[in-house]
């Protein structure tokens, strides 16, 4: 499972002309998945997107969570986050995990971010040709794989 992390100060995903999601200060988070992303990848990766400290505090360090200030989180499933590029000028995704799987894993880990935060999550739909906007705040962008827990 792989993670893009925006820390923003405003974000929205619109489907067909309708906003889908909004927050304010919070959290952007594209999100991929292979077929071989476990039940503890999910719960893993939930667990460190919420806990991570990325916003600042009174001293302008990087202290707190998104939790720590009451933010909130947009879920996108991003697929082309296991674009391979090696060969060729045209990227192959196929490590990207087919939607019969990919479908219940997105599900999943938005309701354990959702847990984990103790609020609802904004998300995305998945398949659809989505328009994301966002503010990145600082800028600060975040990449996290499960399968490389450093």
């Amino acid at each position: 499972m792989r993670l893009i992390i925006q820390r923003v100060s405003e974000a929205s995903v619109t489907v067909d002309g309708h906003v889908k999601s909004a927050i304010g200060r919070g959290l952007l988070v594209l999100a991929g998945f292979e077929e071989s992303d476990s039940v503890d990848d999910l719960e893993w990766t939930a667990a460190k997107l919420v806990n991570l400290r990325i916003f600042t505090d009174s001293e302008g360090l990087m202290n707190l969570a998104v939790k720590d200030v009451q933010g909130d989180i947009i879920v996108v499933s991003q697929f082309t986050l296991y674009a391979q590029t090696k060969k060729g000028n045209r990227p192959s995704f196929i490590r990207a995990a087919k939607p019969d799987i990919a479908i219940p894993l997105y599900e999943k880990f938005v309701f354990l971010v959702s847990k984990e935060l103790g609020k609802s999550v904004g998300t995305g739909e998945f398949g659809a040709d989505m328009k994301v906007a966002l503010t990145n705040d600082g800028p600060v962008t975040i990449h996290i794989d499960s399968k490389n827990r450093e």
